[in-house]
């Protein structure tokens, strides 16, 4: 008979995330540095009671927002490489809704973050208990039913006895590196108080083994004899490279065989900008040297990547005719993708099996004239970047193709009205990327124009100094993760690059970083729009329609901008705060912010549409085939019909 301890179901919880641990290449460490919560009913006094009684080693940090905090525990997730982890724990309801959108964003990225939410009776004696959802045609169905649909494991536990199994596969899916992501476990609010005898092994330490698995020999052979038919090969650096601490592999493997590889945004950051065969950022939001490489290439060797309709240009980019994928993927899903011959298998483990087969093969890598191709495409791509940040943009010169616009002509009039400036949004990239060039800081960036703008032109400097959530491209995520990233990294500067639209939809936890005495630094790009957006109906032949932030007048929402002081804002919670609006102002606030101990914010007002513009790239997006529009019918005729004919249809 085993021995057993008396715990509620809460505390019981509690103790089991204190002994788990992970272990990766010989390292280990505790699975969980703490929980984040936001207290209510359905939580307080059965999780809140079990935490306040004895939390352990568990660090519990107060939330302003549930998805922000959850943003933030999947920012720290990310920085540490998937190998340490956060809790969120909310109140049944609204609570745990807000945790839902967080959820659908660490699972489409592959993060793991566990979720505790609150729920209704299991018993059901006080239906409808405050904030149940009611389902006539069925009373076992909760609001966190909606859970099931963005993570990839759930339960409830309705008997204090399913935490044990509920616990278990909970653990194995955080810790698969094929299928990690969201993880709910949710918590009846009688249940979480229950009693029950647990057996003393549930609370035994537990170390969960992040294995390296390797390809089998029979994938690696194919593998070889398609490289070794090829010319021109192209190399695409996903984040399961990054997440497999693989770089260095990559790297070698790289350099042996001559074969130039571009970024996806879970991959940019690990490899310096600097390193010659590296091309930057590739596919819809791509530079110059890895679309131009692309477009041509006949072997496209994706390593970590899932192939997102950014990465592939909504799969019509890789255009030479001869071109075929092989894909490295610890996940079996990721590596069937676009056709491919699939290496099924940690990324560093294939690339050695991989360089072993290749050499006893005799392959000596790419010729030297493809070599000399490389080194020009990669030499036009530096200086795009050096024309992109030293060149003083001023009003209507920056744009070309919309120069001579009226409606960008009034937009630069209304913009000078409301803010008195001109300044260009990639002017201030430009100065953020060499004032931190030698510097050991970490931008964090997540949704509208910045992801592309950071893809197309941010120069890697240290390891791990580019963090961007581009899998499910969530606003709101950027100031909250950047705390996260903060927590993961308390030696570096972090810099969360913002639009003005996002910060304004969720930077809940901003005022949780002064509470806890963690500094991170907003960067605020104001540009009253919906850039990004806005970009994309206006270049689809619409007008800027419900994506400007104009005062109403009698014609609806198209009077001037609306004016808003977000250094004011992020005054009142504390913070250090400056408002900008030239090149010389931003640098001064940049150097000031530095030597802040408290969290900054500078307010950088941006010229609309200033923002880096798209190098041979394509997007499909849903064009409507009939409209009063010639220019939309245009659009329809000459843009979709043919690259949508263009793409590879798998």
């Amino acid at each position: 008979m085993a021995n057993t301890i008396r715990l509620t179901v809460a505390q019981a919880l509690v103790k089991f995330l204190n002994n788990q641990y992970v272990e990766f290449d010989g390292r280990e460490c505790r699975a969980f540095e703490g929980i984040f919560g936001i207290f209510g009913h359905g939580n307080v006094v059965g999780l809140g009671q079990a935490l306040e009684e004895d939390s352990g080693h568990l660090i519990m940090r107060m939330g302003r927002n549930e998805q922000g905090m959850a943003h933030t525990a999947m920012g720290f997730a990310k920085q540490r490489r998937r190998k340490q982890m956060y809790a969120c724990t909310s109140s049944v309801g609204p609570g745990a809704m807000n945790m839902v959108t967080a959820a659908a964003t660490a699972t489409a990225n592959c993060i793991p973050v566990l979720f505790l939410p609150g729920d209704t009776y299991a018993d059901r004696q006080p239906d409808p208990v405050l904030q149940q959802m009611e389902q006539p045609d069925s009373l076992s169905i909760t609001a966190n039913d909606a859970f099931r649909a963005v993570c990839k494991y759930f339960d409830r536990v309705t008997r204090p006895e399913i935490l044990m199994t509920a616990c278990i596969n909970a653990m194995r899916v955080l810790t698969d590196p094929a299928d990690t992501g969201a993880v709910c476990i949710a918590l009846p609010q009688d249940v979480e108080g229950e009693a029950w005898d647990f057996p003393e092994y549930f609370f035994q330490k537990r170390v969960h083994h992040i294995d390296r698995v390797a390809p089998s020999q029979r994938a690696i052979n194919e593998a070889v004899e398609l490289i070794k038919r090829k010319q021109k090969p192209l190399m695409i650096f996903g984040g399961g490279v990054k997440y497999s601490e693989a770089e260095d592999t990559f790297k070698a493997f790289a350099e042996k065989y001559q074969i130039p590889f571009g970024e996806t945004q879970a991959g940019k950051g690990i490899i310096s900008w600097e390193h010659p065969l590296n091309l930057g950022g590739i596919g819809e939001t791509g530079g110059p040297a890895a679309n131009e490489l692309g477009k041509e290439a006949d072997l496209v060797i994706g390593i970590g990547t899932r192939y997102t309709d950014f990465t592939t240009s909504s799969k019509w980019l890789y255009q030479n005719p001869e071109v075929d994928f092989l894909n490295i993927n610890v996940s079996k899903f990721h590596a069937y993708k676009l056709d491919g011959l699939q290496v099924v298998g940690d990324a560093k483990v294939a690339l050695e099996m991989l360089d072993k087969s290749l050499e006893a093969a005799g392959y000596k890598g790419t010729s030297s004239e493809y070599q000399a191709k490389v080194k020009d495409a990669r030499k036009r791509h530096d200086e795009e970047l050096d024309r992109l940040f030293h060149a003083d943009y001023t009003g209507d010169d920056y744009v070309p193709e919309v120069k001579d616009d009226l409606d960008f002509k009034k937009l630069v009039r209304d913009f000078k009205e409301a803010h008195g400036n001109t300044f260009t949004q990639v002017r201030a990239l430009g100065i953020l990327d060499e004032f931190l060039l030698g510097n050991n800081g970490i931008v964090v960036g997540a949704s509208g124009s910045i992801p592309g703008d950071l893809q197309r032109a941010w120069r890697t400097k240290a390891c791990g100094g580019y963090h961007v959530e581009y899998g499910f491209s969530c606003m709101g995520y950027e100031v909250n993760a950047a705390y996260g990233v903060k927590l993961a990294e308390p030696n570096r500067e972090v810099y969360a690059l913002v639009g003005d639209a996002a910060y304004m939809m969720l930077h809940s936890e901003l005022p949780a970083t002064i509470q806890e005495g963690v500094k991170i630094n907003v960067i605020l790009f104001d540009n009253n729009t919906n850039g990004c957006i806005n970009n994309l109906e206006v270049g689809h032949g619409q007008g800027s329609y419900g994506t400007e932030f104009r005062f109403r007048n009698n014609s609806g929402l198209n009077g001037g901008f609306v004016p808003v002081d977000f250094a004011m804002n992020a005054r009142s919670y504390g913070c250090k705060a400056y408002t900008v609006k030239n090149a010389e102002e931003f640098k001064a606030a940049l150097e000031d912010a530095a030597k802040q101990t408290v969290s900054t914010l500078i307010d950088v007002k941006v010229l609309p549409k200033t923002m880096v513009h798209g190098y041979g790239d394509w997007w499909r997006v849903g064009v409507a085939q009939v409209s009063k529009s010639d220019k939309i019918h245009k659009v329809y005729e000459d843009l979709m019909k043919p690259n949508y004919d263009a793409a590879r249809k798998y």
